[in-house]
């Protein structure tokens, strides 16, 4: 069985920024991450249904999930 969920992703990652991705029930943010073909160390700030969330969190149909990549600077 597949779910459903809306994927936003921010600055270099925003190649198809706004997207629906269908992953497997039971799927978790990290299962995304690897789909969406972007390395864990790529993410600075994730976000699911506009709460932090860890890569380890399981993914629900409808959910959406916000991907920032690490910001540096000085």
């Amino acid at each position: 069985m597949t779910i459903q969920v809306q994927v936003k992703l921010f600055l270099h990652l925003r190649k198809n920024r706004n997207q629906t991705v269908e992953v497997t029930d039971g799927a978790t943010a990290g299962d995304l991450v690897g789909l969406l073909g972007i390395r864990p160390e790529e993410v600075g700030v994730l976000s699911i249904n506009d709460r932090q969330a860890a890569l380890d969190q399981p993914l629900k149909d409808g959910d959406v999930v916000s991907i920032i990549p690490p910001i540096g600077g000085g």
